[in-house]
């Protein structure tokens, strides 16, 4: 995949990702400050920061931050929302190349997208703009594979239907590969859950929020959307389903 390829490919979905997206847990900005020092007078930079749902829990900890995004309708709906913050401004930037000073940020935060990066030129990068000895945060809400039959259906309706779903699941970072990355400078990691309740409207957007669900025109998209509301009608419980998460974070220097 180019990187053409890996930063367009959410342009057609920023109206279902601002909506149905999960945000972070509270417990996700408590660690970072209880555990490792991270205050609000840290300066962040949110380097794939999308529509800005973790730009926003960092405004929401009296953060100033910069959104990092390359993506124009994903960066044009993160200053829609947050613009109004005088805390807050978005760039046009790459993990690579984020057109940040040398120097001028605290903490890297890296929200889902680190499994688009290229793992070394992203880590000359960060080193280039962190001041020295701050920290890198690299996390990502990483949906349950099984333990209710709703969550072990869903999965095996993405293997059915998704477009590239098993290529892009397999880029996520295990615990082994992000300490590697870190190399030294590995802090500690941490995971905490996480849910959505949703209705079937909310589950539908938040599938085809996902890069690999078919659109609308694809023929693998009505199918979907069957088996989707099967799949809600056979394990709703008051109209709603627990879409259930670990969150997972790994913190640590670049040195």
């Amino acid at each position: 995949m180019n990187k053409t390829d890996s930063t367009e490919r959410f342009s057609d979905r920023v109206a279902d990702y601002v909506r149905y997206r999960p945000d972070y847990p509270p417990a996700l900005p408590a660690w970072l400050r209880d555990e490792h020092g991270v205050v609000a007078g840290w300066e962040v930079a949110d380097v794939g920061a999308g529509t800005g749902i973790s730009s926003k829990m960092f405004l929401d900890a009296g953060h100033r931050v910069t959104a990092v995004e390359p993506n124009a309708p994903m960066r044009a709906a993160a200053v829609q929302w947050l613009g109004g913050n005088e805390r807050f401004r978005a760039v046009d930037g790459r993990a690579d190349a984020t057109g940040l000073a040398d120097a001028s940020v605290d903490l890297v935060s890296v929200a889902q997208a680190f499994h688009w990066f290229d793992p070394a030129a992203a880590r000359r990068e960060f080193r280039r703009i962190l001041r020295p000895g701050r920290l890198a945060a690299i996390y990502w809400n990483s949906r349950r594979l099984v333990g209710t039959p709703f969550l072990q259906g869903y999965e095996a309706l993405l293997l059915r239907y998704g477009t590239d779903y098993s290529s892009v699941a397999e880029r996520y970072a295990d615990d082994a590969m992000m300490r590697a990355w870190f190399g030294a400078g590995f802090r500690a990691a941490a995971s905490f859950p996480h849910a959505q309740r949703l209705d079937f409207d909310a589950l539908g957007g938040r599938l085809l929020s996902s890069s690999y669900a078919p659109r609308e025109g694809h023929p693998n998209h009505e199918p979907m959307m069957q088996a989707l509301r099967e799949l809600f009608e056979a394990c709703a419980a008051d109209g709603t389903i627990s879409f259930d998460y670990d969150t997972r974070i790994f913190v640590g220097t670049m040195d």
